[in-house]
């Protein structure tokens, strides 16, 4: 993989957001363990961050199989982990390595992020790192059929953007987002190869 883009090659770029533009991983996962806690539960490092690019329906999925065994009250979790994640904001930092891609590129070619999260938690984590105002659409989860690794988001986003998704060039940090940006015929960069953060497990 390579982060050098050559004018001309490609029509527009979409980024992921969580562990792609800003490391979010451990602020979501402490801000899970405040909603699991509520319910005697513990989600460990392990489980986690080896499917931190999951949707929370198919993390959930994961968990209620692999560790409780039982269903789980989600809607409840959930609602305590967005107070907590929301309260976590001013701690999370951009990725520069991918981030000063999307300021380059800012007016040169249409830009989206494309993003398997809760919208309020996308555009909050790029407010509150003043990436928000670089991106003319942002596309999650709620806005598709399938998030990824589905090619939905990304075609969504290319259809805003109206550019021909082989046009297209994503960044992303999951083997599930990137098997996404395959399937909709779009050139997929992983970044993992320029950054690797102190909780990979990689």
């Amino acid at each position: 993989m390579t982060t050098t883009l050559h004018e001309g090659s490609f029509d527009a770029l979409i980024f992921d957001c969580d562990n792609t533009l800003v490391d979010t991983a451990p602020a979501h996962l402490s801000a899970l363990r405040v909603g699991l806690k509520h319910f005697g539960l513990e989600m460990t490092d392990a489980f986690y961050y080896p499917r931190a690019g999951l949707t929370p329906r198919a993390l959930f999925d994961d968990f209620e199989a692999e560790v409780v065994g039982a269903p789980i009250d989600r809607q409840a979790i959930l609602g305590y982990y967005a107070v907590a994640f929301q309260n976590g904001l001013s701690l999370l930092q951009e990725i520069s390595e991918v981030a000063e891609i999307a300021r380059i590129w800012k007016g040169k070619v249409p830009m989206a992020v494309g993003s398997n999260g809760q919208r309020a938690n996308v555009e909050a984590t790029l407010a509150v790192t003043h990436l928000l105002p670089l991106f003319d659409f942002v596309v999650v989860a709620s806005d598709v059929a399938q998030g990824k690794p589905a090619p939905d988001i990304y075609l969504e986003a290319a259809r805003r953007m109206k550019v021909a998704p082989e046009r297209c060039v994503v960044f992303e940090d999951s083997d599930e987002g990137l098997e996404a940006a395959y399937r909709a015929g779009m050139d997929g960069r992983d970044i993992r190869a320029v950054y690797k953060p102190a909780w990979s497990v990689t």
